[in-house]
């Protein structure tokens, strides 16, 4: 999965790059993979909800004790506790995605009333983007919302990547509190704002469709309580009745939350394909695990996230269930399979990896 924050463009490495052979499926991994994870299939709704329930009732709590503290080193860990929990219960905005509603009853509900609402990622800034993302002919072409050969670009690409991001809590505050009331009385705005900055997308050239039928009722829905909000955080601000401190580490604290998901997306793929259709294996290949005993995934690639190549073979999986599906199929995989050339132990070496291929000749 991928969860970038921001839109902006990045410039490629001058020269052309040798071509690539294809990558043919490994059809022994694919039919494992199928085969010992049929039963996990079903999403757990008390292990969905008991998470994503925990995650925002410590964010907040933690929030409001980085705001209320007096001294500066509790400030300072209480918001770290915070943007680490609130960055988790973010992070099931791609559950979303992928599980069948029937089986959650109330989720995306629950998730735009604790989560999408109050930071302003609201669940249809994921949905119906997300799954272009996994298309079996859209992944890593133009055509894709969340892919760019990030490591055939400039080597200054990559720290603006993730800098771009620190500014995404002010961005959203003025998508949903300026824009979201102005694109009802201003002709053609509406679908400038739409297609434009309404997903959570890398791909400067993605544009999204108009919502329409029922869709358009509940993201019109949401939208709505998503503008109330950001439009009442101006007035609190202007009016003195929310304190620029207050203020100021809400605001720090979603941007830590935005970065790390950023740096996250960073290392969730090799970004090493120019444009042509990928076979699945050559996707799979093409994306990261950093599975046990890497301990610090858990923090920063959370909710199942640090499997995010094997999500590439199985991305109907509920989250859950990934850590089973990683160990059945290392326990049965010969060890010359691919499968294993997706697992990594950590983001610093993938961060060097992919710099590394920035400042290659091409």
């Amino acid at each position: 999965m991928d969860i970038p924050m921001t839109t902006t463009t990045f410039a490629r490495t001058s020269g052309a790059a040798a071509p690539r052979a294809p990558i043919a499926d490994d059809r022994a991994m694919l039919k494992a993979a199928a085969e010992l994870t049929r039963d996990l299939n079903a999403p757990r709704p008390a292990v969905y909800w008991g998470d994503f329930l925990a995650s925002a009732a410590l964010g907040y709590a933690a929030l409001g004790v980085a705001i209320a503290a007096g001294p500066l080193w509790l400030t300072l860990i209480a918001g770290v506790v915070s943007m680490l929990a609130l960055y988790r219960g973010m992070s099931f905005i791609h559950e979303l995605t992928h599980v069948k509603h029937a089986s959650l009853p109330g989720f995306r509900i629950g998730y735009n009333v604790f989560i999408g609402v109050p930071m302003l990622v609201p669940s249809f800034m994921y949905e119906g983007v997300h799954n272009l993302h996994h298309a079996r002919t859209r992944y890593g072409t133009s055509d894709d919302p969340e892919y760019l050969p990030l490591a055939l670009m400039k080597p200054w690409s990559l720290p603006l990547f993730v800098l771009v991001a620190a500014l995404a809590p002010v961005a959203l505050v003025f998508r949903y509190g300026i824009l979201s009331p102005l694109s009802v009385i201003v002709p053609g705005l509406r679908k400038v704002v739409v297609e434009r900055y309404s997903a959570l997308a890398i791909n400067p050239q993605f544009r999204r469709r108009m919502p329409e039928g029922e869709a358009a009722k509940q993201w019109n829905l949401i939208e709505t309580a998503c503008a109330l909000w950001a439009m009442s955080l101006i007035a609190l601000v202007v009016t003195g009745a929310l304190s620029l401190r207050a203020f100021a580490i809400m605001m720090a604290v979603a941007s830590a939350v935005a970065v790390v998901n950023q740096l996250r997306t960073l290392v969730a793929h090799l970004w090493e394909n120019e444009g042509e259709a990928m076979t699945v294996t050559a996707q799979y290949l093409d994306s990261v695990n950093v599975p046990p005993p890497s301990t610090l995934p858990a923090l920063w690639a959370p909710v199942g996230l640090r499997y995010h190549a094997l999500h590439h073979l199985l991305p109907g999986l509920p989250y859950h269930a990934l850590g089973e599906a990683h160990r059945r199929l290392s326990g049965v995989l010969d060890k010359s399979s691919p499968y294993y050339k997706a697992n990594y132990a950590g983001m610093p070496g993938l961060v060097a990896k992919i710099a590394r291929s920035t400042m290659l000749p091409r």
